[in-house]
C-alpha cells in the first residue's frame, strides 16, 4: 500500500479518537455507494456530522486548501444520499478535522461547521 494511504488511514484513526473524545458518536467509516464516499459520519446534538478529513505532513501547505468548491458539491451529494438511504430526517453539519504530522506527533484541528450546503439555482 502507498504511503500516503497510510498517513490518510491514521489521519482518520487520529480524528475519530477525537471526535469520540469529544462526545460525538460514530456511525460510519469511510461509507461508499456508487460514486459517494464520505470519510466519517456521526451524530452530535441531535445532528448528523459529515466529517472531511485531510491528513498531510508538512505544514507547509495548508490542508483546508483542499476542500475545493467541488469538493464540497460532492460532499453534500454524498450526504444527501446517505440521509435518503438510511431514511434519516436529521439537521447535517459539515465538519473539516485537518491532521498534519509534527516531528514524531500528529496536530489534529478541528472546524466545525466548515461550510454550508451551496443554494443550488434553477
Amino acid at each position: 500500500m502507498a504511503e500516503h494511504n497510510d498517513i490518510g488511514r491514521k489521519g482518520e484513526e487520529l480524528a475519530m479518537e477525537y471526535l469520540i473524545k469529544q462526545g460525538y458518536t460514530i456511525r460510519e467509516t469511510n461509507w461508499r455507494w456508487l460514486k459517494y464516499e464520505l470519510d466519517i459520519v456521526c451524530e452530535y446534538q441531535g445532528r448528523i456530522v459529515i466529517v472531511e478529513v485531510k491528513t498531510r505532513t508538512t505544514d507547509y501547505v495548508d490542508p483546508v486548501e483542499a476542500i475545493t468548491r467541488k469538493k464540497i458539491s460532492s460532499l453534500v451529494r454524498a450526504a444527501n444520499v446517505y440521509l435518503q438511504l438510511l431514511d434519516l430526517p436529521h439537521e447535517v453539519q459539515f465538519d473539516v478535522i485537518t491532521v498534519t504530522k509534527q516531528g514524531d506527533g500528529y496536530e489534529v484541528h478541528h472546524i466545525p461547521d466548515a461550510f454550508y450546503p451551496p443554494l443550488k439555482s434553477y
